[in-house]
């Protein structure tokens, strides 16, 4: 099992950028992919970016795309989202996530979550 902690969120205007991070404990992080999913108020929680164990794999939601940037650490157990030109529709809580095998998109497959980061973007 592996521990997450998120952080880096709050508040920016639309059109600025946050980097978010996330800090895993336990040494068998290396073999995890890692999700970041957010959820909005109202909302379900929805699937962000991902990054397999090794790093070369991602996938990103089309949403994001071109302004979300995830990547990994795994010398240091850090896995990190960029994100450029925010909007306002971005405003969530922010959760990382792991997952034992190959790199998924649906929530029911990560195992372990962190307590999520929230990132609000004013207009």
């Amino acid at each position: 099992q592996v521990q997450l902690v998120e952080s880096g969120g709050g508040l920016v205007q639309a059109g600025g950028s946050l980097r978010l991070s996330c800090a895993a404990s336990g040494r068998t992080f290396n073999t995890y992919a890692i999700g970041w999913f957010r959820q909005a108020p109202g909302k379900e929680r929805e699937f962000v970016a991902g990054i397999n164990w090794s790093g070369r794999i991602t996938d990103y939601a089309d949403s994001v795309k071109g302004r979300f940037t995830i990547s990994r650490d795994n010398a240091n157990n850090m896995v990190y989202l960029q994100m450029n030109s925010l909007k306002p529709e971005d405003t969530a809580v922010y959760y990382c996530a792991a997952k034992s095998g190959p790199l998924a998109t649906a929530r029911s497959g990560f195992g372990s979550w962190g307590q999520g980061t929230q990132v609000t973007v004013s207009s």
